[in-house]
């Protein structure tokens, strides 16, 4: 497996991020976050130009065992984390050793992403068939289902863990501001980041699509050895049913997200007896399953 990047300091973009700026000449970018683009912008009553940093949303061909698996629009960061977490919560791998090798390269149409497997893998067509085609989506939800019956997978029990404390919520989304610096720049890409049980945020993970974000932050965690029940997950969307299969598959006990759920993801949530909290903002939250821990109250 390729070598392990450097997650970097939170706020801020690394210095050997490429940005692009737009012109007329200019084809496609390859590999960088974000490009500046002219803009007219009227407020007040005034109309002044200038530029304005847009996130790219590129096609990321996956491809695993030399079979084409899947392809994604993505941000072109953390691809490995993309590939590994990916990967995990479509079942495809049931962690990084079972990966021999991990690679991408990039094409004028997009990204490629080389994933092969170690011997004795299932063989992929075995995989896909009880599994669904993905194609063309931004991490969205049910692209790829042929069947009702397709549409709603099992979700995986997670183990039982120590109700979550009130005050460790309000610690991590207070935080996550920091480890989103594309979205500084763009105001356009949703964050998945993992929290310690106090709520301080150890690893985030930034993308276009918020499914295509908790890929990449499961990646990081499991080619980082980091154990997902020993914290909670906190997301910057909405939450769908999808993100609850796959946190509940990466084994996280909780999931926090600052906007509203579904009513399908509080189902699966309390079928997976995972603690969900949503609409997460300033000094408030919901609970709408499981528990979470005060101080004053001693429970919810």
């Amino acid at each position: 497996m390729s070598a392990r990047p450097a997650t970097g300091r939170p706020g801020r973009v690394p210095v050997d991020v490429p940005v692009v700026t737009d012109d007329a000449a200019a084809g496609p970018p390859r590999a960088a976050p974000y490009r500046e683009v002219p803009v007219a912008r009227w407020s007040g009553g005034a109309r002044a130009e200038g530029l304005r940093r847009v996130p790219e949303e590129v096609p990321v061909a996956v491809r695993v065992d030399c079979a084409d698996y899947a392809v994604m629009l993505a941000s072109p960061t953390d691809l490995e984390d993309f590939g590994v977490g990916f990967l995990y919560t479509e079942g495809v791998i049931d962690g990084p050793g079972d990966i021999a090798a991990l690679s991408h390269s990039e094409h004028d149409e997009g990204i490629v992403l080389r994933v092969e497997r170690c011997a004795g893998a299932t063989p992929i067509a075995e995989v896909r068939e009880g599994g669904r085609r993905i194609a063309g989506a931004t991490g969205c939800g049910l692209c790829g289902v042929e069947a009702l019956s397709d549409a709603v997978r099992p979700v995986r029990r997670v183990p039982a863990a120590a109700a979550v404390d009130a005050a460790a919520v309000h610690r991590a989304v207070a935080g996550l501001r920091e480890w989103q610096p594309l979205n500084a720049s763009t105001g356009a890409l949703h964050a998945a980041a993992f929290a310690a049980a106090d709520g301080t945020i150890v690893i985030a993970r930034e993308d276009v699509g918020r499914h295509n974000a908790l890929d990449k932050l499961a990646g990081a965690l499991l080619r980082d050895g980091i154990d997902p029940g020993d914290g909670f997950v906190v997301m910057t969307s909405r939450c769908s049913y999808e993100l609850v299969q796959k946190a509940a598959r990466l084994g996280t006990g909780t999931l926090c997200t600052v906007s509203a759920p579904t009513g399908l993801a509080i189902r699966l949530a309390g079928e997976a007896g995972m603690t969900l909290i949503a609409q997460a903002r300033g000094d408030g939250f919901s609970v709408l399953t499981g528990r979470v821990a005060d101080a004053a109250t001693g429970g919810r």
